[in-house]
């Protein structure tokens, strides 16, 4: 066993889970909106994408990741569609004081919702690709144990991040009024939505669609 690839898993878990992006928005405004443990488990669901694409990489199973990159167009299309629709649905969501009775959506709904989202975006498998060797690490040809330990520090990293995240944000959420939490749906539905928007554009850009 070598340890060092737990430690090395947990840095990349961070790498890709700290930066600020859709993903990190929707967590924290579902920690605000529900609770900290909306917004840690919906950080659960990403960490769990992410563990999925380390393993692929890591295991050089390259059926599947040739798959995923060959319809990456797609997945990014879909990605950038869902989030587009998230942002919309934030925005005009009603905002409640943290200690009313409503029906929020379940746990297993809020995981799933995320892991959907971040496994559509491939950009997180060409990450393992080509900037984890960067980092010192072999990912092709190592056994299976070898991959659990790897797999099991980059989950273990990414759930710390949103633990942290999410349990901080939702720390305050109950000083948050609602014309504020309003506020925070607004923007953070607007902002969800660009980033959408953004990736289509990208999308088409890549495709020569728009020159």
């Amino acid at each position: 066993m070598d340890g060092s690839l737990f430690i090395q898993g947990i840095i990349i878990g961070l790498t890709l889970a700290v930066p600020v992006g859709p993903i990190s928005l929707l967590c924290i405004q579902r920690s605000v909106a529900d609770g900290r443990l909306h917004g840690i488990v919906s950080g659960t669901g990403v960490a769990s994408a992410d563990s999925f694409y380390a393993a692929i990489s890591f295991l050089g199973l390259t059926i599947i990741s040739g798959l995923i990159i060959a319809q990456q167009y797609l997945f990014r299309f879909f990605a950038g569609i869902a989030l587009i629709f998230i942002g919309v649905r934030v925005f005009v969501s009603v905002p409640t004081g943290a200690g009313a009775q409503i029906g929020h959506e379940t746990y297993l709904k809020d995981y799933l919702s995320m892991a959907a989202i971040a496994v559509a975006n491939p950009l997180t498998l060409l990450f393992f690709v080509v900037i984890v060797p960067g980092f010192g690490i072999v990912i092709h040809g190592n056994s299976v144990l070898s991959a659990m330990e790897f797999v099991a520090g980059v989950f273990f990293g990414s759930v710390v991040w949103w633990i942290l995240l999410c349990g901080s944000v939702g720390t305050v959420r109950t000083r948050i009024s609602e014309e504020n939490l309003g506020l925070i749906n607004r923007v953070s539905g607007i902002l969800i939505s660009c980033f959408g928007a953004g990736m289509l554009i990208l999308l088409a850009i890549t495709m020569g669609i728009v020159v």
